[in-house]
Protein backbone atom coordinates (compact mmCIF):
# COMPACT_ATOMS: atom_id res chain seq x y z
CA UNK A 1 0.00 0.00 0.00
CA UNK A 2 1.25 3.55 -0.92
CA UNK A 3 0.37 6.68 0.11
CA UNK A 4 1.48 10.09 -1.27
CA UNK A 5 0.68 13.50 0.83
CA UNK A 6 0.93 16.63 -0.25
CA UNK A 7 1.67 20.19 1.48
CA UNK A 8 2.86 23.57 0.75
CA UNK A 9 -0.50 25.20 -0.88
CA UNK A 10 -1.88 28.19 0.08
CA UNK A 11 -2.78 31.70 -0.97
CA UNK A 12 -0.02 34.23 -2.54
CA UNK A 13 -0.16 37.71 -4.14
CA UNK A 14 0.67 37.42 -7.41
CA UNK A 15 4.76 37.46 -8.16
CA UNK A 16 5.22 35.26 -4.98
CA UNK A 17 6.14 32.04 -4.36
CA UNK A 18 5.69 28.84 -2.95
CA UNK A 19 7.03 25.54 -2.99
CA UNK A 20 4.74 22.09 -3.01
CA UNK A 21 6.28 18.88 -1.58
CA UNK A 22 4.91 15.24 -1.74
CA UNK A 23 5.90 12.47 0.11
CA UNK A 24 5.29 8.88 -0.98
CA UNK A 25 5.36 6.48 1.85
CA UNK A 26 4.04 2.62 2.19
CA UNK A 27 6.04 -0.67 0.52
CA UNK A 28 8.17 0.68 -2.54
CA UNK A 29 10.73 -1.09 -4.38
CA UNK A 30 10.85 2.22 -6.88
CA UNK A 31 9.84 4.97 -7.61
CA UNK A 32 9.83 6.20 -12.22
CA UNK A 33 8.69 9.41 -12.65
CA UNK A 34 7.40 11.71 -10.68
CA UNK A 35 4.87 14.82 -11.58
CA UNK A 36 2.92 17.53 -10.36
CA UNK A 37 -0.42 17.75 -12.41
CA UNK A 38 -3.00 20.75 -11.58
CA UNK A 39 -6.63 21.33 -12.08
CA UNK A 40 -8.70 24.55 -12.30
CA UNK A 41 -12.66 24.98 -12.34
CA UNK A 42 -13.96 23.87 -15.17
CA UNK A 43 -10.80 23.24 -16.69
CA UNK A 44 -9.35 19.68 -17.60
CA UNK A 45 -6.57 18.64 -15.49
CA UNK A 46 -2.98 19.10 -16.90
CA UNK A 47 0.83 17.95 -16.55
CA UNK A 48 2.23 20.89 -15.29
CA UNK A 49 6.07 19.07 -14.63
CA UNK A 50 7.74 15.63 -14.33
CA UNK A 51 11.08 13.99 -13.55
CA UNK A 52 12.86 11.26 -14.19
CA UNK A 53 14.79 9.32 -11.47
CA UNK A 54 18.00 10.08 -13.45
CA UNK A 55 16.90 14.28 -13.52
CA UNK A 56 15.12 14.79 -16.74
CA UNK A 57 12.29 17.08 -16.54
CA UNK A 58 10.05 18.52 -18.80
CA UNK A 59 7.29 21.16 -18.05
CA UNK A 60 4.31 23.16 -19.59
CA UNK A 61 5.10 25.80 -21.82
CA UNK A 62 3.18 28.17 -19.39
CA UNK A 63 5.36 27.88 -16.44
CA UNK A 64 8.47 27.06 -18.21
CA UNK A 65 11.27 29.67 -16.14
CA UNK A 66 9.31 30.15 -13.42
CA UNK A 67 8.67 26.34 -11.73
CA UNK A 68 11.08 23.63 -10.88
CA UNK A 69 10.64 20.32 -9.92
CA UNK A 70 12.68 18.27 -8.13
CA UNK A 71 13.13 15.08 -6.15
CA UNK A 72 15.20 13.61 -3.61
CA UNK A 73 15.24 10.08 -4.07
CA UNK A 74 16.33 8.94 -0.81
CA UNK A 75 13.17 10.43 0.73
CA UNK A 76 10.63 9.97 -1.52
CA UNK A 77 9.51 13.08 -2.59
CA UNK A 78 9.02 15.19 -5.20
CA UNK A 79 9.22 19.43 -4.48
CA UNK A 80 7.55 22.13 -6.94
CA UNK A 81 9.09 25.31 -6.42
CA UNK A 82 6.95 27.83 -7.90
CA UNK A 83 7.83 31.64 -8.40
CA UNK A 84 6.59 34.63 -10.12
CA UNK A 85 3.11 33.22 -9.78
CA UNK A 86 0.41 34.51 -11.58
CA UNK A 87 -3.33 34.64 -11.02
CA UNK A 88 -3.58 31.48 -13.90
CA UNK A 89 -1.69 29.02 -11.98
CA UNK A 90 -4.41 28.87 -9.54
CA UNK A 91 -5.61 25.80 -9.39
CA UNK A 92 -5.49 21.97 -7.02
CA UNK A 93 -2.54 20.83 -7.24
CA UNK A 94 -1.38 16.96 -7.54
CA UNK A 95 1.18 15.15 -7.10
CA UNK A 96 1.69 11.72 -9.22
CA UNK A 97 4.09 8.87 -8.62
CA UNK A 98 4.30 5.87 -11.31
CA UNK A 99 5.29 3.36 -8.22
CA UNK A 100 6.55 -0.64 -8.52
CA UNK A 101 6.31 -2.35 -5.15
CA UNK A 102 7.77 -5.29 -3.72
CA UNK A 103 5.35 -7.78 -4.07
CA UNK A 104 4.24 -6.66 -8.08
CA UNK A 105 7.06 -4.87 -9.63
CA UNK A 106 5.02 -3.44 -12.16
CA UNK A 107 4.47 0.28 -12.24
CA UNK A 108 1.22 1.82 -11.54
CA UNK A 109 -0.01 5.19 -10.71
CA UNK A 110 -0.47 7.02 -7.69
CA UNK A 111 -1.82 10.22 -6.50
CA UNK A 112 -1.72 12.43 -3.93
CA UNK A 113 -4.43 14.23 -2.13
CA UNK A 114 -4.48 18.16 -3.85
CA UNK A 115 -3.35 20.99 -2.47
CA UNK A 116 -4.77 24.19 -3.47
CA UNK A 117 -3.18 27.45 -4.73
CA UNK A 118 -4.82 30.63 -4.93
CA UNK A 119 -2.38 33.21 -6.95
CA UNK A 120 -4.47 36.72 -6.06
CA UNK A 121 -3.90 39.44 -8.76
Amino acid sequence: QVQLVESGGGLVQAGGSLRLSCAASGSIFSINTTGWYRQAPGKQRELVADITRGGTTKYVDSVKGRFTISRDNAANTVYLQMNSLKPEDTAVYYCNFAISGYLDRRLYDYWGQGTQVTVSA
